[in-house]
């Protein structure tokens, strides 16, 4: 059994812990051996007025999930913008992420909240889970980037 929990700035430990637990492995394979950028990017995700972030905990209490976002008010309604949302890698694949993901729409009904809004990689698993749960890919957008020299 698993329990929705809105998160804030005084999880941050709790947060990185699961985050980088994730993301430094395969698919991702990301590098956040840099503890203070990492304490930034979490930040900049959680410390916001506008950000909203939950948490999903087990039947003992541990953080098993996390979905970092914030609200952003567009001409369609109010979205969630969800910039990282992961599963811990040994509960994936055991329905504990379309629970969270039920879940969040559910609080974020609750908030008036009209859309989710998320981008992922076409070649990582996510791409099908998000599928999986309802979520279409976009026709329209294209996402862009720049490496400044």
């Amino acid at each position: 059994m698993y329990t929705l929990k809105r998160l804030g700035i005084e999880d941050k430990e709790k947060i990185k812990a699961v985050f980088v637990s994730v993301f430094t492995h395969e698919p991702w394979c990301d590098d956040w051996s840099d503890k203070a950028q990492l304490d930034m990017y979490i930040c900049d995700l959680i410390g916001q007025s506008y950000s909203l972030t939950y948490g999903l905990y087990d039947g003992a209490g541990e953080l098993t999930g996390i979905s970092l976002g914030h609200i952003k008010h567009w001409y369609t309604g109010t979205e969630y913008i969800i910039d990282e949302l992961c599963i811990k890698t040994e509960r994936q694949g055991a329905g504990a992420g379309t629970f969270f993901i039920s879940e969040i729409e559910k609080a974020i009904k609750a908030l008036g909240l009209k859309h989710i809004f998320l981008l992922t990689d076409s070649y990582v698993p996510a791409y099908e889970f998000y599928r999986k749960n309802g979520f279409a890919e976009s026709e329209t957008m294209v996402a862009f980037s720049k490496q400044i020299q």
